[in-house]
């Protein structure tokens, strides 16, 4: 027993010396290099070491494509672009085939502005891998920056019908959407009943012409309200400004000539938003809203995240005692999921207190500090390729006086046309 054991302690032994000694041979070795560039570069945020590693297993391994991938990206990351082009140029001559290396050198074309060389670089890489989700993917964005949006359009399509799943091709989609088309006019219908605040149901219609402009999407807009009684008719523009590939913002205007509370007097609003990392989008602003009197300025943050065909969000909505009695604040939480195109979608929403972007309830925000619970649904649907309906419903249930409560249905129609 004794000298098994002594056998089986021995073998151990050797199989340690010999692994270890493989190790170290392994560290001069090409892909040895590459292991310690990248524990240089991860591990240590070392880019110079990395580079010398691989630098050295290049010279050991000239035809090892993964070595000029990496280090191209090392040169990319700090910011050596022509160093790195270099190193994708010769990762393609070596195997154009190369999917990761079309990836890495279209990503740096991309972020330098130079949106012909990302896409002459995806379109090739495409010849070899038509269903590329990061190629289509990274063509798409080229392509909206070159504004070239029904290409765009046609090709996050196209990823999506490959992967429905993907959550960033959901993000891009998104954006691209409002852009692909140069014209389109929106007509809405939202009845509202009450069932003890109000003696009279509201009814508002919306109108809108909005345009593609090189600094985004510009809209004209005419709402027309009937509440209380009362007649009234709002005139509003807004606009989405691009601000660069990551920041856009939202500006918006409204009017109305008779002061009868149907809508606010003046209404405005400012938002920054964000793409941010990981199909994450952020957003800070602000909206503006004058009865009469003194005005109400109310602060406003949201943040989203694109998981697989859903997109989840939550927004919050501040009012300082600055403008009321006491400060207040609503919450609201939504789940948008995306059965089809960036058109299709069943949206879910949930909140509580009133918000100044609720276009046929905002006008009792100044009811905020009392209790309101709401929820909602949203079923969007494109009936052609130019045309897009849609339908929603909302419950609210509202503290409208201290201790008294009443229910608020609203259901709405809607028709879209992009030309």
């Amino acid at each position: 027993m004794q000298k098994c054991v002594q056998k089986l302690l021995l073998i151990i032994g050797c199989y340690f010396i010999f692994s270890t000694a493989s190790i170290a041979q392994d560290s001069t070795s090409a892909d040895g290099l590459f292991q310690m560039a990248r524990t240089a570069a991860f591990t240590q945020k070392d880019y110079n070491t990395a580079k010398q590693y691989l630098n050295k297993a290049i010279t050991k391994s000239p035809g090892y494509a993964d070595l000029w991938i990496f280090l191209g990206r090392i040169y990319s990351w700090t910011n050596h672009y022509d160093s790195a082009r270099y190193c994708f140029d010769s990762a393609l001559h070596i195997q154009p085939e190369y999917e990761d290396a079309s990836v890495a050198y279209a990503d740096v074309e991309y972020w330098n502005n130079h949106y012909d060389n990302a896409l002459a670089i995806c379109n090739k890489g495409l010849q070899y891998h038509p269903s590329s989700e990061e190629l289509l993917l990274r063509k798409a964005k080229v392509l909206n920056a070159l504004q070239q949006y029904e290409n765009a359009e046609a090709t996050i399509q196209k990823l999506i019908s490959i992967n429905r799943n993907n959550t960033a091709a959901r993000a891009l989609a998104n954006s691209i959407r409002e852009s692909a088309s140069k014209n389109k006019i929106d007509v809405s219908y939202d009845f509202v009943y009450f069932d003890k605040q109000f003696s009279d149901p509201w009814h508002l219609v919306s109108v809108d012409y909005g345009r593609t402009t090189p600094i985004g999407v510009v809209t004209g807009r005419i709402n027309y309200a009937n509440r209380f009684a009362q007649n009234a008719v709002q005139y509003e523009a807004e606009a989405y400004p691009h601000i660069s590939k990551t920041f856009y913002s939202y500006v918006n205007v409204a009017y109305c000539d008779n002061n009868n509370g149907v809508f606010p007097q003046w209404r405005g609003g400012f938002s920054l938003y964000a793409n941010l990392p990981k199909s994450y989008e952020g957003e800070l602003g602000v909206r503006y809203l004058l009865f009469s009197g003194t005005p109400t300025w109310v602060y406003t943050a949201y943040v989203g995240k694109y998981y697989k065909s859903w997109l989840f969000g939550a927004r919050t909505y501040v009012t300082p005692s600055t403008y009321v009695n006491t400060p207040s604040a609503s919450y609201n939480v939504i789940a948008n999921y995306y059965y089809g195109s960036a058109d299709d979608v069943v949206a879910f929403s949930a909140g509580y207190g009133i918000s100044p972007d609720d276009r046929y309830n905002a006008i009792q925000i100044f009811t905020a500090k009392l209790k309101t619970y709401k929820a909602g649904i949203t079923f969007r649907k494109k009936v052609s390729k130019m045309n897009v309906l849609s339908a929603d419903a909302n419950w609210l249930n509202q503290e409208y006086l201290p201790d008294t409560k009443g229910n608020q249905y609203q259901i709405g129609l809607a028709w879209l046309h992009r030309f």
